[in-house]
Order: structure tokens, then sequence, then C-alpha cells
């Protein structure tokens, strides 16, 4: 079953998943400078906000996919073929 904030994220449009993906960058840098620094109250926030990141980066890569070519695709599964026999 999907979670909630992926459903969240397909709403939204490229604009602001690019910027939602950028804010949460910029926070997860401050979280993480305040950590070194003093410490946070409650550090698994760290882990909530990478696994945001990731969330929002596959969703745009899911996106760049989706509206790729077929001949881009069939090129994208050379690839990953090659990658897979190794």
């Amino acid at each position: 079953m999907a979670s909630k904030k992926f459903i969240e994220l397909q709403e939204f449009s490229d604009a602001d998943l690019a910027n939602e993906l950028n804010e949460t960058v910029v926070q997860y840098q401050k979280l993480k400078f305040d950590h070194t620094l003093k410490g946070l109250d409650n550090p698994l926030t760290l882990k909530d906000v990478r696994r945001d990141i990731a969330r929002l980066k596959t969703e745009v890569r899911r996106r760049e996919v989706a509206a790729m070519s077929a001949d881009d695709l069939s090129g994208r599964s050379k690839i990953r073929f090659r990658r897979r026999k190794k």
C-alpha cells in the first residue's frame, strides 16, 4: 500500500516538486548542522528528512522516465541489462 506522502507527491506539479525538494534539502542541511553543534532533541528527524528527500527524488525520476520516448527507453533497458551482467 502506498504511503500518504507518496500519494501527495503524485498530485504536485513539476515546479512544486522541484521547489519542495530544494526546501527539504536546505532543511536537512540545517538540521545536520544544528545536530553537529548542539544536538537535536530527536535525532531520528534526520532519518525522516533523508527519506523525504529520497521520496522526492524518486518521484522526479519516475516522471522523467515516464516522459522518455520509446527510443530512450530501449537504450535505457540495454544499459540496465549490461549492468546486471557484470
